[in-house]
């Protein structure tokens, strides 16, 4: 049971929704929930690939800051197009309306520009489309997001042998691999010394995710981080020329590189059972050869009840 109403105005920074009852479903299922929910996104206004024209998708984001009943602005989708948007995101005026960002993959942008220009917190969760309005919905992610925003400390546990023994304690930042490593030498990079990087990709094969990595690695990056956390590389397919190069080769080759520890299993990605990470908050890191866990503590909440 929900003792507050929260407010959710839906968004589309990014991509176009790729089945417009997506939207229906997500706009039933928060009200279901309990919330208020204000849909910015109107599929009759897209513009080629994206959730409108760069102007729309702005002035999409401003109404959902000014709209006094929100508390979350959720983001339809990812995709490409946040990128566009940066030099004209007004950052100050998110950090100062307390509203929650919420989503994943090229709202990376968002989470990392936020932060890097106003120290703001976000949340690396579930998006519109494909969770709240998928057909299917999986428990597991919408779970995460409702106990994580409750608060006030949030624990994601995993089951992931063969990880290194790890206790740390740094600020949790992140998201999508190549989104972080795009704003490498732009205002909207974080500085952040002893943290706990967390990454995922889609689509890209080993070799690329290596690359990335050693671009961070090679930029001073993972020098000043307490450990690596990578998430979800789905998506790719290897080629005979790889000759037994897979992930787990890429990651041995990190591991012996790298001057960070490098864990993986992280229940973060493309895929749809996800958990989510409040951007910019405090982790308390555990591991040791079964799994790990990372308890999230210092991040902003929306008081709920739950039964």
């Amino acid at each position: 049971m929900i003792t507050q109403q929260i407010g959710i105005a839906i968004v589309a920074p990014a991509g176009q929704a790729l089945d417009p009852c997506a939207v229906d479903r997500a706009v039933s299922r928060l009200e279901a929930q309990g919330c208020l929910v204000r849909n910015y996104y109107d599929h009759n206004a897209i513009h080629q690939r994206f959730g409108g024209t760069d102007a729309g998708r702005l002035a999409q984001l401003d109404a959902a800051i000014a709209d006094p009943d929100v508390q979350i602005v959720m983001a339809l989708r990812g995709g490409y197009g946040v990128t566009r948007l940066m030099p004209h995101l007004d950052f100050e005026a998110i950090a100062a309306s307390g509203k929650l960002v919420v989503g994943f993959s090229d709202i990376t942008a968002i989470h990392m520009g936020l932060f890097a220009r106003t120290g703001a917190l976000s949340y690396a969760g579930p998006m519109a489309a494909g969770d709240f309005g998928a057909r299917e919905p999986v428990p597991f992610t919408l779970d995460q997001f409702w106990h994580c925003l409750a608060g006030p400390t949030h624990t994601i546990a995993e089951c992931a042998p063969g990880n290194p023994r790890v206790s740390v304690q740094g600020r949790v930042w992140g998201g999508n691999l190549a989104m972080v490593v795009s704003l490498l030498g732009t205002p909207y990079f974080p500085q952040v010394d002893g943290g706990i990087l967390y990454l995922e990709d889609i689509a890209e094969h080993p070799y690329r995710i290596e690359r990335l990595l050693l671009q961070l690695h090679q930029a001073g990056v993972l020098a000043r981080q307490r450990a690596v956390l990578l998430g979800d590389f789905s998506g790719y397919t290897l080629g005979k020329n790889d000759n037994g190069y897979d992930f787990d080769a890429m990651v041995a080759h990190l591991r012996e590189t790298l001057p960070v520890p490098v864990l993986t299993g992280l229940t973060f990605g493309h895929g749809p059972r996800r958990v989510t990470i409040p951007f910019g908050a405090q982790g308390q890191l555990e591991s040791n050869e079964e799994g790990f866990s990372l308890l999230l503590s210092d991040y902003p909440t929306l008081r709920r009840a739950m039964q």
